[in-house]
């Protein structure tokens, strides 16, 4: 009897998915039934009653057994993973080591994808005397994957930032409740340095000195911009952000010498680490991914 992988998926990506139209999937289907497994897809609703021996998710928590798969920041790098939570992920867990990326190989899709991804800033920026805090949603919240909470974290940035201005921005697809937009009129009172936004990633990257989140995905684009991160929070790209908690703020003293090597990061964490649904041996790495995840495949021929 075959095996069966059924996709949980939400409305439109499920249509797109059947259709063959999903780069990605489709090669994630091709491996699957090239190992003798049936397909299905079935609405994203349905798996919380439904619990088969291998379900595969699009960003979910996937059940028991189950894989889910995300993309990696930007197209076409993408993750297969046995949770949802990116800190747990398979790069998050290996240690970086410059030595084992080509410099000038690095140097040279660093600079493709600076062009591709922000072509008409990343090649002009400036440290303008700010720190660059994206905020992300729950801002009173302390969950355990942070350090503290997000309202905290900025308390401590303004407190241990004591030249820099601090800009820091409202994400456009979170709603933040009364109770977190009167935490941020209250402390925007108390600091003067402290400017409130909305949105503006890009040009605020061009522009900072540096970067200050949670874990905000802002942070992963400041590495095209040749900008350093402090981190409150757990995170994939961890490797050569520097950390901060309420109990050790050091990182705002060291930030100004901090300067990693990008370009071979970026190589390191894409090409080395993630799925690249445009290489020539993308079948090979999902199927690396899925024998990684637990899932049986027949023996190469």
């Amino acid at each position: 009897m075959r095996q069966q992988a059924v996709f949980f998926l939400d409305d439109k990506l499920r249509s797109s998915a059947r259709n063959g139209r999903h780069n990605f999937i489709c090669h994630l289907v091709g491996v699957l039934r090239d190992n003798g497994y049936a397909v299905d897809f079935r609405p994203e609703a349905e798996m919380h009653h439904s619990r088969p021996p291998r379900a595969m998710t699009h960003m979910a928590p996937p059940p028991p057994g189950g894989l889910t798969f995300r993309r990696v920041y930007h197209y076409p790098f993408w993750a297969i993973e046995t949770t949802s939570e990116r800190w747990e992920w398979t790069v998050a867990q290996k240690a970086f080591s410059a030595e084992t990326v080509s410099n000038d190989q690095a140097n040279r899709l660093y600079h493709r994808w600076q062009t591709r991804l922000f072509p008409e800033t990343s090649q002009s920026t400036t440290r303008e005397g700010f720190a660059y805090v994206p905020l992300q949603g729950r801002l009173l919240k302390h969950r355990s994957f942070q350090s503290c909470a997000p309202i905290d974290m900025l308390r401590h940035t303004l407190d241990a930032e004591r030249e820099r201005q601090v800009i820091a921005t409202l994400h456009p697809g979170e709603v933040y409740t009364p109770e977190e937009q009167a935490a941020l009129t209250t402390l925007q009172a108390k600091h003067p340095r402290l400017t409130l936004r909305t949105g503006g990633m890009e040009a605020l990257l061009q522009r900072c000195d540096y970067v200050v989140t949670m874990n905000s995905a802002a942070a992963f684009n400041g590495y095209f911009f040749g900008k350093p991160c402090i981190l409150f929070a757990r995170i994939d790209f961890h490797h050569i952000a520097l950390k901060a908690s309420p109990e050790d703020l050091t990182a705002f003293d060291r930030i100004r010498d901090h300067h990693p090597d990008y370009a071979r990061y970026i190589i390191w964490f894409w090409q080395e680490n993630c799925i690249n649904a445009g290489c020539p041996d993308v079948r090979e790495t999902i199927r690396a991914a899925l024998i990684r995840g637990g899932w049986p495949m027949q023996p190469m021929v």
